[in-house]
């Protein structure tokens, strides 16, 4: 790895604190741009096939703006990815209550989540460091976590974002990146794309997106282990598509236990770019962007509907409460460790 790291402000939050954004760069030409308000991705600008660099990232235009938005842009989520019903759980025969900020559910760490708070940075050897302590009672998280997040860009193109976290007292915890993607910078929307995903089976959801069953996706829209297009899925008349609206189910990927694999690949027609993900997690949320409409965008305005797509790793929704809840509980002594890593090449 060959990247260069350079700093600069970015503005104040309303308590006065600064905040600031760092940008990776490699031997190629690519910036990936960070800032230390929640750990968010803002920007990445990468070439297409005629060598034309753009941004292929969602984003919102000052720290304000990602105060006040709710769509998670580009940020670390913590301390649960996805949704937890009802905002409770048990463990160890103690009910917790958490923020419930989705209808009746927790959503990726509350009203107050890891999204919303300033980081502490640091660098070593061109990759960005960024840490967080995250209080008993976070949220309504039982123990105090700590975490630490590396951010590192090669010259393949490949963004790596390895994850450690300990506590001092039993807690869940499932943490991931939420950037949203469109590699058409020339292009209002995602539906053109293709996607395949390395999954033979979803988790069907309820109307507040808690998952309900787990389905094969042989024969159905969510059959994405060949590649096919968005947008055309998109119009199958499926009830779980009518249900959230698009896509927004976590996809229970192939191989699991395996390490680090490639699970996913998207491919824009018009511009030549390619996304890979790759992940050690179990699941994969695959969210197309419907309920994007309103949020700012960065160049002024506001975005559409599908106007880009988020593939997050992580835990199973709501795993918390399912029979499978103790492979998600971080205890004292042990460390929580997620490696995902997303890649951009020219197909």
């Amino acid at each position: 790895m060959n990247s260069s790291l350079s700093a600069q402000p970015w503005g104040s939050l309303p308590d006065g604190r600064a905040a600031h954004r760092w940008t990776l760069r490699n031997a190629m030409g690519m910036a990936v741009t960070i800032s230390d308000l929640g750990g968010t991705l803002l920007s990445w600008d990468v070439p297409d096939r005629q060598g034309r660099f753009g941004d292929v990232l969602l984003g919102h235009a000052t720290p304000d703006d990602y105060l006040k938005a709710t769509a998670f842009m580009g940020a670390l989520v913590g301390r649960w990815a996805n949704r937890i019903r009802d905002g409770r759980f048990e463990l160890d025969g103690v009910i917790h209550k958490l923020d419930r900020n989705d209808g009746p559910n927790h959503l990726h760490g509350g009203f107050d989540g890891f999204h919303r708070k300033l980081w502490d940075v640091g660098t070593s050897e061109g990759a960005l460091i960024v840490s967080l302590t995250s209080p008993e009672g976070d949220s309504g998280f039982p123990g105090e976590v700590h975490v630490r997040v590396t951010y590192a860009l090669a010259d393949d193109g490949t963004l790596s974002i390895d994850y450690e976290a300990r506590t001092d007292a039993p807690t869940p915890l499932s943490l991931t990146s939420h950037p949203y993607f469109n590699l058409n910078d020339r292009r209002g929307d995602i539906r053109d794309h293709m996607i395949r995903i390395d999954a033979d089976a979803f988790l069907a959801i309820d109307a507040t997106g808690i998952p309900v069953d787990l389905r094969s996706v042989a024969g159905s829209a969510f059959d994405f282990r060949t590649a096919a297009p968005v947008g055309a899925r998109l119009l199958w008349p499926d009830e779980q598509l009518r249900v959230s609206g698009g896509f927004d189910h976590c996809y229970v990927l192939n191989a699991p236990g395996k390490g680090l694999r490639e699970v996913a690949l998207v491919t824009d027609p018009a511009s030549g770019r390619q996304l890979a993900v790759s992940t050690d997690q179990a699941g994969l949320q695959f969210y197309t962007g419907q309920k994007l409409a309103g949020s700012a965008r960065r160049e002024g305005g506001q975005y559409e509907a599908f106007a880009g797509f988020a593939l997050e790793a992580q835990a199973f929704p709501n795993q918390v409460n399912s029979p499978r809840s103790g492979e998600v509980i971080l205890k004292p002594g042990q460390t929580y460790r997620q490696s995902t890593s997303y890649r951009i090449s020219i197909g």
